[in-house]
């Protein structure tokens, strides 16, 4: 069985690293290079990067000094749209990349970076909110458009991983969206990273529980008692594998 990874998420905005609540509302969680050291140290499996200034262009000197200081595995997202752009922020020392409003435009993009890169490198970020009981895409607005159907599809288009965020649930602490996790249950091939609510240890065995294959969160890990090992203890005491160092 794979082992469930713990995955801090977070945004570049203005050269800091911030957390924001339902996407708006943003709280600086500290300098890139210093947080990039403390989870180093705090036996996280991966950190995901999405850089949301928006400018028109990638922060590419921001995001290598996160990188240089990155001992674990990085994914990087935000306003990627070329080959190129995923070519470059590899080339910085990014293991994958993350892309969502170009997917959405374009999603034969996803088979493109595929077969140029491998679906081992290629998230796929969709995020989610409720309209009228309906779970419904949001980007920038809600779009008409079924999220698991879209998983679906990245999915055959070669996705290597599902980045889900409830924007419902983003930064409030409150606990995932089990409904969207009930929802999406093992019905997707590839490995799903559930973001959004992150709140206590026992929430990590209920999304697993539920079929999520990674955790994603940064409140947590930045304004209350818990650490990552703190959800990892807890999935080990429920028999879920995890990596302890």
């Amino acid at each position: 069985m794979l082992k469930t990874r713990i995955i801090p998420c977070v945004l570049l905005k203005d050269y800091q690293l911030v957390k924001s609540i339902n996407f708006t509302s943003f709280r600086t969680i500290g300098h890139m290079v210093s947080t990039a050291r403390i989870y180093n140290a705090r036996n996280v499996d991966e950190l995901i990067v999405l850089d949301i200034n928006k400018n028109g262009f990638i922060d590419f000197e921001s995001l290598e000094d996160i990188a240089n200081e990155c001992f674990m595995p990085l994914t990087i997202g935000g306003g990627i749209r070329t080959l190129e752009d995923i070519r470059k922020v590899l080339d910085i020392g990014a293991d994958k990349i993350s892309i969502n409003s170009i997917a959405l435009q374009n999603p034969n993009f996803i088979k493109e970076a595929a077969n140029t890169f491998g679906s081992s490198c290629v998230v796929c970020s969709i995020d989610v909110k409720k309209d009228k009981n309906q779970f419904k895409v949001f980007n920038n607005e809600i779009l008409d458009i079924d999220p698991l159907e879209l998983a679906l599809k990245y999915e055959s288009l070669g996705a290597g991983e599902i980045l889900l965020t409830s924007v419902d649930k983003e930064g409030k602490s409150l606990g995932y969206d089990w409904e969207l996790l009930e929802y999406f249950q093992n019905k997707l091939k590839v490995p799903l990273i559930i973001n959004g609510g992150l709140s206590k240890p026992q929430d990590g065995v209920k999304a697993i529980n539920l079929g999520a294959n990674a955790l994603a969160g940064a409140f947590i890990f930045h304004f209350s008692q818990y650490t990552p090992n703190d959800i990892k203890n807890e999935l080990l005491k429920n028999n879920i594998p995890v990596r302890i160092v």
